[in-house]
């Protein structure tokens, strides 16, 4: 359903005070505990105990409809502010618009928790929600990365505000994860301008990969890529060193195999020769700094 749909239904459902909901009671059984059944009566919401709303809401969650959880979860708080109900709906609203894949109003949510309960617990799981709201749509944004340089602060504000968190190991993870993500983009627009032979371009993209992103998995192929925009401008030196950096840190990778093949193919060998950006970064990694 379109974000605007979505909107619209929640209002018509819950942006009144006459907004029904069906009541669950207990009925009494025999020699156990209550079962409960629909008795199919309606009242406004403004007449329920928060506790009554918030289980509906959770009922709401378990059929798969999220997008009506958030909005029964929503409710409690404005209905009843300030309460325990209050703050445990709105951090379920979070999770219920996140399960709904709509981000815009789980981080609203989350964010509005983080603001008015930041010393409860559920504080590090609103910060963890926040950063997960730009993670998942990591993907959906194609070569606009800004949500996943956004992903990457909620992510390390998780790291660093809760470290002691259920949640911080899987958000460095995540950063990982997002960090590796960053620099495959830069090395998908280098091998397009590699292909086009726009070497200068190309050579650009792989240098932020080796000078920014060198703890990523990117890092063997971009110093690869290197190898080659370099000889094809003649400049035997850069290659010789890239392909140098490439065997001292990657020696069995299979990028320092083609490097290898095409330094030899040449008479050349990986080493570091002449100056400039790469020879600083060969001299910081035989000091142990890079990497």
């Amino acid at each position: 359903m379109h974000a605007n749909s979505r909107a619209i239904n929640r209002k018509l459902k819950v942006g009144t005070a006459m907004v029904l909901i069906t009541v669950l009671s207990a009925c009494g059984g025999g020699g156990g505990g209550g079962l409960f059944a629909s008795r199919n009566n309606t009242v406004p919401l403004e007449e329920l105990d928060p506790q009554i709303i918030f289980e509906q809401a959770e009922r709401e969650l378990e059929i798969g409809d999220p997008d009506d959880a958030a909005a029964l979860f929503i409710e409690i708080e404005r209905l009843y502010p300030y309460s325990e109900w209050a703050s445990r709906g709105l951090i379920m609203a979070a999770f219920a618009y996140h399960e709904d894949e709509d981000y815009e109003n789980a981080r609203i949510a989350a964010q509005r928790y983080l603001d008015f309960y930041p010393g409860q617990e559920d504080a590090a799981y609103a910060q963890y929600l926040m950063a997960l709201s730009y993670y998942d749509q990591i993907d959906q944004v194609g070569r606009d990365q800004g949500v996943t340089f956004q992903a990457l602060q909620a992510l390390r504000l998780v790291i660093e505000g809760y470290p002691d968190s259920e949640y911080a190991q899987d958000a460095i993870l995540r950063f990982d994860l997002a960090f590796d993500h960053l620099a495959g983009k830069e090395m998908e627009i280098g091998r397009y301008y590699l292909r086009r032979e726009h070497y200068t371009a190309a050579i650009n993209r792989f240098r932020v990969v080796v000078e920014e992103f060198q703890t990523t998995s990117q890092t063997p192929e971009a110093l690869l890529r290197l190898v080659e925009a370099y000889l094809a401008l003649g400049l035997t030196d850069e290659a010789q060193t890239a392909g140098a950096i490439l065997g001292y840190n990657f020696q069995s990778s299979p990028f320092y195999d083609d490097a290898f093949r095409t330094l030899t193919g040449q008479n050349l060998s990986p080493e570091a020769a002449g100056e400039g950006w790469l020879r600083d970064v060969w001299r910081q990694t035989v000091r142990g700094e890079w990497l």
